[in-house]
């Protein structure tokens, strides 16, 4: 039976949605070797950050993916415990980044030890908790990817090819994007089990195509007020070449930044629910096609298969 692996154990597909595919909760920007969870106080980021996930658990939003990867601020109990707070369906990941947020061990190791140390954290817990990761979050470089992100991307794809979790993979760049699809198809991964992160940020919309003709996920999630326009024009851009099964949204808001007077500045998560939806409907896109791009594709993109 599909299901989707959240911080507090696993669901049915139809319990997560409507979700918020790509946010962020805590993030702390400081090099992997310095990070350290004695940064933060938990309680100070519990009590700053609990209104805005409420405000969007008011609006009817159940599931709410925490981008975060290890040593950049992923914190699975802090996770667990907004989740039992606000009964939200939270998922948190395995995987690792891209430098300067990598840990010494990510050189040393090989593709497939850093494929084992993901599929112990999706199957056994991470670290020292029993809170299982829900899906594989990686990075690439524009252009040409580089030999220690290529070998991430392979050890996601082997995470992937036994668990069946999904590879969330921050890109931005069309060139990359490409060399990605290339790298998951040698590994013999379906390509619907990768999304293409940050989309929207890729200008030339011919990559979107072929990203989606090649069948990953589109995300389109930079959305905010200066962008919704934008975002607007490439939906339906997409949708009218029949892609509406493969496009994912959220916005990359949040979050409380490590090292900031209690977190600095963060840009709540309400916009998409509040304002885009009825921008959309405004626009043509029936409430069939809006459920089925924040319901029925963030259940199908994030299901253990």
């Amino acid at each position: 039976m599909a299901r989707i692996r959240t911080v507090l154990g696993d669901i049915s597909t139809d319990e997560f949605g409507p979700a918020l595919v790509h946010e962020h909760i805590l993030v702390d920007f400081i090099e992997a070797e310095k990070f350290s969870r004695d940064r933060y106080d938990p309680e100070e980021v519990f009590e700053v950050m609990f209104p805005y996930l409420a405000k969007i658990k008011s609006l009817g939003v159940k599931g709410f993916v925490e981008c975060t990867p290890a040593y950049m601020g992923r914190d699975p109990r802090l996770l667990v415990r907004f989740s039992k707070a606000l009964d939200l369906h939270i998922l948190t990941n395995t995987g690792l980044y891209k430098e300067p947020h990598l840990p010494k061990f990510a050189f040393e190791y090989t593709a497939d030890q850093l494929a084992e140390l993901f599929i112990k954290e999706i199957v056994e817990g991470i670290e020292d908790t029993s809170v299982k990761a829900g899906f594989i979050k990686i990075a690439v470089n524009p252009g040409y990817i580089v030999p220690i992100q290529q070998k991430i991307v392979r050890a996601a794809a082997r995470c992937s090819l036994v668990t069946g979790a999904v590879i969330a993979c921050h890109t931005a760049d069309g060139p990359a994007a490409m060399h990605l699809l290339k790298i998951i198809k040698e590994e013999n991964l379906d390509t619907s089990r990768l999304i293409v992160v940050h989309t929207d940020a890729i200008e030339n919309i011919e990559y979107h195509l072929e990203i989606a003709k090649q069948g990953a996920w589109i995300e389109y999630d930079g959305l905010s007020p200066s962008t919704s326009e934008k975002i607007l024009r490439l939906l339906r851009f997409m949708v009218d070449r029949g892609f509406e099964d493969q496009i994912l949204l959220s916005q990359d808001a949040g979050w409380y930044n490590v090292g900031q007077p209690r977190g600095g500045k963060i840009r709540g998560y309400e916009y998409l629910f509040e304002v885009f939806v009825p921008l959309m409907k405004k626009n043509g896109f029936d409430q069939k096609l809006v459920d089925k791009i924040l319901v029925n594709n963030p259940a199908k993109a994030f299901q253990i298969k």
